[in-house]
């Protein structure tokens, strides 16, 4: 898949204020700092797309973003032109806010998560540098409580040198191993080196098809 436009569409506070279409949504979601705007700006194709910020929360309502691209690896006369929505959802676990505004965001995610009913495949990003954190794995436990289609993003990974990627990858996917079964689709990529942009998009373009021929 070839990217050809990614434009800003919404931000809304509320499921209900979130646009109406019938195509599907993929959405992405991370602990804060773990790099969200910059692999969504990455994967658009264009630095300013999403905001990024060196303080970590700052993502506070439901972005929504246009994406217009041509399926194929070089987007030739022989792709389809497709439409599709990515949404950049606030962080969670971010301790520093009062209670009163985690639990606006836990709900505005919640609810986004569990009633939008075009969430096609929701993202979460992990950072690939650290150990699975607790946090994490009850997120994605939740999700699969509640039947949402889920992948693993790993960022960061030009962080790593390879073999100590290689290792925490590896860890990770041991302690993940324990509670799924089969694992949970996952990805390795670097805003800063274009990692596995492709394999993403592809994979995008993958669940599109399928929707398209069902």
């Amino acid at each position: 898949m070839v990217i050809k436009n990614a434009t800003y569409l919404k931000s809304s506070a509320l499921i209900s204020q979130c646009p109406e279409h019938h195509l599907p949504e993929y959405a992405f979601i991370g602990r804060s700092n773990v790099g969200k705007s910059s692999l969504i700006n990455m994967l658009a194709g264009n630095k300013k797309l999403a905001k990024t910020s060196a303080t970590p929360g700052k993502t506070l309502l439901i972005n929504h973003f246009e994406m217009k691209a041509v399926t194929g690896t070089n987007g030739s006369a022989a792709g389809k032109p497709c439409t599709w929505y990515l949404v950049d959802l606030p962080g969670y676990g971010f301790a520093k806010r009062s209670k009163t505004e985690r639990t606006k965001l836990e709900n505005m995610i919640a609810g986004y998560v569990l009633q939008r009913e075009q969430l096609t495949n929701l993202f979460v990003l992990i950072d690939c540098r650290h150990e699975p954190q607790q946090v994490d794995l009850e997120f994605m436990q939740w999700l699969g409580e509640s039947n949402i289609p889920f992948s693993i993003v790993f960022t960061k990974a030009d962080k790593l040198g390879k073999q100590a990627l290689a290792k925490s990858i590896d860890a990770y996917l041991a302690r993940l191993a324990q509670d799924w079964e089969p694992l949970p689709p996952h990805f390795i990529t670097s805003a800063e080196t274009r990692q596995g942009r492709e394999e993403l998009l592809d994979y995008i373009e993958t669940i599109n098809s399928e929707i398209t021929s069902a």
